[in-house]
């Protein structure tokens, strides 16, 4: 069975050495959703998900090394992002597109978000952004494709994790270690479609299979 996740990812480095790569979902197998997977400077991997569910299906794709259940809420505006939960506190004002952005945005949607495309351009990923690939194995057995159809700079920072303030925007280095993909170096908003195969896994979520993406 093949799923998609339509939505935005951004990610994030901080002065005080803690990333924060934050996914916000238009539409999923969960409905509309927003999560967060923090790595903090000493190197604990955090999930943080509104609901059980959408957890268990994370952390069977990524690895962390804690998974907490928090109600999260992300509010969007044309140049900026927050992010809210118990323990995270996360507010980032974006920019113009990136180099990369004004290069992705002149492929066509449906070509960009499918996984034969996304496989033709790994190769170029691995070279050109340290850590981040296009399409990968994860856990149990699951093959996924990142479609990215528009990057924007991320400009400013300012939150905090666990009351512990973040600092400023920083770049993300390391790369976080959550699963054979990371994001950019360069603190970004990166517009995407996430195509996951669960090899012979039944009906995820709420809705009906259908709806839940083309196959390519």
């Amino acid at each position: 069975m093949r799923v998609r996740f339509d939505g935005e990812i951004a990610g994030v480095g901080s002065a005080g050495g803690t990333r924060v790569v934050v996914g916000r979902w238009v539409r999923s197998p969960f409905g509309e959703v927003a999560d967060a997977m923090v790595e903090t400077a000493a190197g604990h991997r955090v999930l943080v998900a509104p609901t059980r569910e959408l957890a268990d299906f994370i952390a069977a794709t990524y690895t962390f090394d804690e998974v907490r259940i928090e109600p999260t809420t992300l509010v969007a505006g044309p140049d900026a992002r927050r992010f809210t939960s118990a323990s995270l506190d996360l507010a980032i004002s974006v920019g113009r597109p990136t180099a990369l952005g004004r290069l992705v945005g002149l492929v066509p949607r449906r070509i960009a978000t499918a996984p034969a495309w996304c496989a033709v351009t790994d190769p170029v990923a691995r070279v050109v952004l340290r850590g981040v690939r296009t399409r990968g194995t994860a856990g149990g057995g699951r093959r996924e494709w990142y479609g990215a159809t528009g990057v924007r700079a991320v400009t400013t920072l300012d939150g905090s994790f666990d009351g512990v303030p973040l600092g400023e925007l920083r770049p993300v280095d390391p790369p976080c270690r959550f699963g054979f993909s990371s994001t950019p170096p360069r603190p970004s908003l990166t517009t995407v479609v996430t195509t996951i195969d669960l090899p012979g896994a039944r009906a995820v979520g709420s809705q009906d299979a259908g709806d839940r993406g083309d196959r390519a």
